[in-house]
């Protein structure tokens, strides 16, 4: 008979090159992680929006690419120097406990460093590709959003909305991109992004109440235990979107079109904010959470569909 055949740790073991490229790989994902792409993502379409509103000649290929190129190397430092900021509140919540900075995948020296490349990177960008006013505006959504609405985020109920200012400045930095000017329509634009974020991150924050409390961070939830005063505050909010939502047809940036759609949508999501306040749940939040994800992107959609005639 033959001896059977003896295996090997060789045998099981994967080979060295392949061992390199999977550590290089989720070295890589755990970098991109600290940019948190999906939202570079959402950036980058306010941003076109801003530009292509802007741009009514025509936008100029080579501006356009820059501003989103430039636009998304800030956003993404934005975000990274963000997670560095708060590696501990975030290792305390179990939303945030598996990213790279808790998980000590990623060094904090590493994480400043690749922060402030990138924001360096796509602040030379926008000066060099599109104007001084494109990278002014995104300079200071990067200097409010990491000096001012991180530090505030375990201090006051009262950075939501300082942290809304710098969420709603990405179409404005379109704008002043494809116009070399920030004027009333930029202002729109500001406006409906601004006041659109409320009801959006105040359903957010009352669905994660407990884990924002267990990591520190002062959100309205956790000194308003039954919801009544969160609810009000985003139905308020929703309101205020609907006049403001219509703001681009009467200063001649939009259509018709746009306007009747605008006004259905905010309507919609007004409706979900009342529903919200009328009966505090966390379905009651979801369901708005769900109207703010379909309001957004439709009228940003109906503005560069229907401009005006």
């Amino acid at each position: 008979m033959k001896p059977a055949a003896t295996i090997s740790q060789s045998d099981i073991a994967p080979p060295a090159h392949e061992s390199a490229l999977a550590a290089i790989s989720g070295r890589a994902r755990d970098y991109a992680s600290l940019t948190k792409p999906r939202i570079v993502f959402m950036v980058l379409i306010t941003v076109v929006v801003g530009y292509v509103l802007g741009a009514r000649g025509g936008p100029h290929p080579a501006t356009l690419l820059s501003t989103l190129v430039g636009t998304g190397l800030v956003a993404a430092s934005a975000s990274c120097l963000n997670q560095w900021m708060e590696r501990a509140r975030d290792a305390r919540m179990r939303r945030t406990a598996n990213r790279a900075l808790p998980r000590k995948r990623v060094s904090p020296r590493e994480a400043s460093i690749l922060g402030a490349v990138l924001g360096c990177a796509g602040m030379a960008l926008l000066l060099a590709g599109a104007n001084v006013p494109a990278a002014a505006v995104a300079g200071t959504t990067l200097a409010m959003y990491v000096l001012v609405y991180t530090p505030l985020k375990p201090r006051t109920t009262l950075n939501t909305a300082i942290g809304a200012i710098p969420g709603a400045l990405p179409p404005v930095i379109g704008w002043a991109a494809s116009t070399g000017t920030i004027g009333m329509e930029a202002f729109a634009l500001f406006l409906i992004v601004f006041l659109w974020q409320f009801p959006h991150f105040l359903a957010i924050a009352w669905l994660y109440r407990e884990d924002y409390a267990r990591g520190g961070m002062r959100m309205l939830p956790n000194v308003d235990p039954d919801g009544s005063i969160t609810a009000r505050q985003a139905t308020l909010y929703a309101l205020s979107l609907v006049p403001a939502s219509l703001l681009p047809t009467m200063i001649g940036l939009a259509g018709h079109v746009y306007f009747t759609g605008a006004l259905l949508l905010s309507l919609a999501y007004l409706a979900a904010a009342v529903r919200f306040w009328a009966g505090v749940s966390d379905a009651g939040a979801r369901r708005l959470l769900r109207m703010s994800f379909l309001y957004l992107p439709l009228v940003l959609l109906l503005l560069v569909l229907n401009p005006p005639a």
